[in-house]
């Protein structure tokens, strides 16, 4: 293959991909969903208006740069790049494309490492902006585009990745995805909710907070893989299959109150398998969520990062108060201004 550099020139492409708030999570490792598999687990998520923005342009030749807002911008060689460095996996994404002499630019409208998925939604839209890039065509491609980026994701991240944040990114809106162990070359049925879910008023009834505090996905994560490996906890993991399933048909019909009673049974067993996962603040977040009478979950796999809830317009409405009062005394804490985002992975 050329060098991608030979045919970027004078251009700038860009690219950008939403970020998602989620439920069921890790479900979508295949180290949980092929042993599992015999119980359809699925996992649910919310593409939100916090898109991350990757722009490519000219730069030295034979070099790689790699600039994103909370992190240190860094510059390597081509073929030389360390993908265990902090901003490794754009650089991994790049040696994947042979491409060099290039500028990579990330800008994400979400905290960094807030537990949105923003790792992913930059990679699933640098993927698409080097398949432009060497002339492949990405229209209609999504599965394509999330699938190549989790491949590079988990092929550098020394530990297994979830897909289901570079579905979120890849195809936006609000989506069931349906885990099959037994299917090799489809892993995934993609269960699509926007329309039906935005005429019940769900936008209304979402709320999203920052807890202050960056997460760091990997360590929980890494422990959750370990003990289900070890044999432990799979009786939990069996319940939070089922409460995953239980809170996916609640959404399908647009019943929010049932959804919420799974949710908030959803966290509890994670809270049983790693009480860290929440920390402090979020621990009085998702309690507030509760006493309102409100569904509360952490994204992604917590221990920092955001909290979502769910509930009646009137009960999120209340929350909303009761989550500034809560976030006022904590430094970088805020709720987030999240709206759900229709389109996914979008080329200019």
């Amino acid at each position: 293959m050329e060098k991608s550099n030979l045919e970027l020139g004078d251009k700038t492409i860009q690219g950008s991909a939403p970020c998602r708030i989620d439920m069921a999570g890790t479900l979508d490792l295949s180290t949980f969903f092929h042993p599992l598999g015999h119980l359809d687990p699925c996992t649910f998520n919310i593409a939100i208006n916090l898109r991350t923005s990757v722009a490519l342009s000219a730069y030295e030749p034979g070099k790689i740069m790699v600039v994103s807002r909370g992190f240190k911008s860094a510059v390597f060689e081509a073929g030389k790049a360390p993908f265990n460095h902090e901003l490794g996996l754009m650089f991994a994404i790049a040696e994947a494309f042979n491409a060099s002499g290039i500028c990579i630019r990330i800008d994400s409208q979400s905290p960094p490492r807030s537990g949105l998925g923003g790792s992913s939604a930059a990679a699933v839209a640098l993927v698409a902006a080097l398949y432009q890039l060497r002339g492949t065509p990405v229209a209609g491609k999504q599965a394509r585009i999330a699938l190549h980026a989790h491949a590079i994701e988990q092929a550098v991240a020394g530990v297994p990745c979830g897909l289901q944040d570079h579905l979120a990114a890849a195809f936006g809106g609000v989506n069931a995805w349906y885990w099959k162990g037994g299917d090799i070359d489809s892993p995934f049925k993609r269960v699509e909710m926007t329309g039906e879910l935005l005429e019940a008023g769900l936008e209304e009834s979402i709320l999203v907070a920052y807890c202050g505090v960056p997460h760091e996905s990997r360590d929980t994560n890494s422990r959750w893989v370990a003990n289900f490996l070890a044999g432990s906890d799979r009786d939990i993991w069996e319940e939070i299959v089922v409460a995953g399933r239980q809170f996916v048909a609640a959404m399908a019909e647009a019943d929010f109150q049932k959804a919420v009673d799974w949710m908030n049974k959803e966290t509890g067993l994670r809270c049983r398998l790693t009480p860290d996962v929440l920390e402090t603040t979020g621990y009085r977040l998702v309690e507030a969520a509760r006493q309102a009478g409100c569904g509360a979950r952490f994204t992604g796999a917590g221990a920092g990062g955001c909290v979502w809830a769910m509930g009646d317009k009137e009960a999120i409405s209340g929350l909303e108060k009761s989550w500034k009062k809560i976030l006022k005394g904590k430094p970088g804490a805020e709720l987030l201004a999240a709206r759900i985002e229709r389109e996914g992975v979008l080329l200019s």
